[in-house]
């Protein structure tokens, strides 16, 4: 990731976050299955309705509908969707 200027820039428990000045890419150990949790930031809360949208649309299983999430702060706009092993893949609007 260095060569596009991208680096770990916020450490967690179970989660990280990757990016240039503050963290645009999380990945996240799910459970003991090995299964991830992958959040990548859209531009809007328009872009987090599209993403599930069309992550619906493409077969992905709804994880949580779009929608604030406050619990992670007053800001937090995401939706969540599982791919077919599993993996939880989200979209976020306002992280920080």
């Amino acid at each position: 990731m260095a060569p596009l200027g991208i680096k770990r820039v916020f450490d967690g428990d179970i989660y990280c976050g990757y990016g240039v000045d503050r963290p645009f890419f999380w990945i996240a150990q799910e459970d003991w299955q090995s299964k991830v949790h992958v959040a990548f930031e859209a531009k809007s809360k328009e872009g987090v309705i599209q993403f599930h949208d069309a992550a619906i649309k493409a077969g992905g299983k709804d994880n949580g509908k779009p929608g604030p999430r406050p619990e992670y702060h007053e800001n937090y706009f995401g939706a969540f969707i599982l791919d077919p092993d599993g993996n939880n893949i989200e979209a976020v609007f306002g992280n920080g």
